[in-house]
C-alpha cells in the first residue's frame, strides 16, 4: 500500500505553538509534555536541560539565569520558524530564570509531529536555535570562587 500524505494530520496544525514561557519557578516536564499532546502526532520529542556540576573543567557550585524583557517574544519567533520548517502538530518551550542549583531543570522543550524523525529534527532545531538566539544569559559560579557569564 502506497503511503499518502493527504490526511490533515500529516501537516502542521493551525496553531501549534501551545506554550512559550520564561519562569522564575521550577519547571515541569509533565506540563510541557501535556502541552504538546495531539491525536494526529505519531512522534513526540522532548528535551530537558539541567544544571550540571561542571563546565570547562571546573566544578559548578550554582548558577543564575537572567534575560532581556524581549526574551519570551524572541522564543515565540524561534518557535514560529520551527513550525514553518516542519509539520509540527504542537510545540512548547519553557526556560527558567533566577538562581538554580545543580540538578535543577533550566529548560524544557517538546515538539510533536506526525512522525518520529520530524519530531526529533524539529525539537533539535528548537533547542539549538533557542540556545543560539534567545537573549537569556547564564551566570555560573564555580566551587573555587570564580565565575563567568555565558551567552552575554
Amino acid at each position: 500500500m502506497a503511503r499518502t500524505y493527504d490526511h490533515p494530520g500529516e501537516h502542521a496544525a493551525q496553531d501549534p505553538v501551545r506554550l512559550i514561557a520564561i519562569r522564575d519557578t521550577p519547571l515541569s516536564v509533565d506540563e510541557v509534555f501535556a502541552a504538546v499532546g495531539d491525536d494526529a502526532a505519531g512522534g513526540t520529542a522532548l528535551f530537558v536541560g539541567t544544571v550540571r556540576n561542571h563546565d570547562g573543567g571546573a566544578d559548578v557550585a550554582d548558577l543564575g539565569y537572567s534575560c532581556h524583557p524581549s526574551a519570551e517574544a524572541v522564543m515565540r519567533g524561534i518557535a514560529e520558524k520551527v513550525v514553518a520548517q516542519y509539520p509540527v502538530r504542537a510545540l512548547a518551550a519553557v526556560h527558567r530564570v533566577g538562581d538554580l542549583a545543580v540538578g535543577d531543570l533550566a529548560v524544557v522543550v517538546a515538539v510533536s509531529c506526525p512522525h518520529r524523525g520530524e519530531a526529533f529534527e524539529a525539537c533539535r532545531k528548537l533547542i539549538d536555535d533557542l540556545k543560539q538566539e534567545a537573549p537569556i544569559w547564564k551566570h555560573q559560579r564555580f566551587s573555587d570562587g570564580s565565575e563567568e557569564w555565558v551567552g552575554a
